[in-house]
């Protein structure tokens, strides 16, 4: 939510959900901001469709390489599935979207998602903990260290880590 109070331009949601889809949606709404949705389960794109409108466009994909994501996005919001597809989807937005939002990024589930391979492709990435199970926002295109001024709690209880790798993403 922090990353789309942050912008104003397109968001992508990969992966439509019961949480996900009806707060991206509603946020997007107060502006009309494109929001594109992509999910590759039959029974959440029919659940989903009652959000579609003019601004709200919702996919159902069953090859996730034909899904059209390789263009510049604001937000980018990475929850899909197969597990092992969300880091190819990372990958390819690495360097198009100003903020790519992780969800299930806790250690404990990297053997089902292997985000570890791809954070050092990135420049910045902030880790958020406070619940279970925790998100992390990657970057290549804006600056994290002020990510949690204003919007959402203005910052004061965000329990995060702002994280430079030495190696990676010039």
């Amino acid at each position: 939510m922090q990353a789309v109070l942050k912008t104003e331009g397109s968001v992508l949601e990969l992966g439509a959900g019961h949480f996900s889809t009806p707060i991206l949606h509603w946020m997007c709404a107060l502006k009309k901001r494109e929001l594109v949705s992509y999910d590759n389960q039959e029974r959440f794109v029919r659940w989903s469709h009652a959000y579609q409108t003019d601004w709200h466009s919702l996919y159902y994909v069953t090859n996730w390489d034909n899904a059209e994501i390789d263009r510049p996005w604001d937000v980018v919001l990475v929850d899909h599935s197969p597990s092992e597809r969300r880091i190819t989807d990372i990958k390819r937005v690495a360097n198009l979207a100003k903020y790519i939002v992780i969800h299930d990024s806790n250690a404990r589930y990297n053997h089902h998602y292997h985000y570890d391979t791809v954070y050092g492709l990135f420049k910045q990435q902030i880790n958020f903990d406070a619940v279970v199970p925790s998100t992390t926002v990657l970057t290549n295109l804006v600056d994290l260290s002020d990510f949690w001024k204003g919007g959402i709690g203005n910052g004061e209880n965000a329990n995060s880590q702002l994280w430079f790798p030495s190696a990676g993403a010039d």
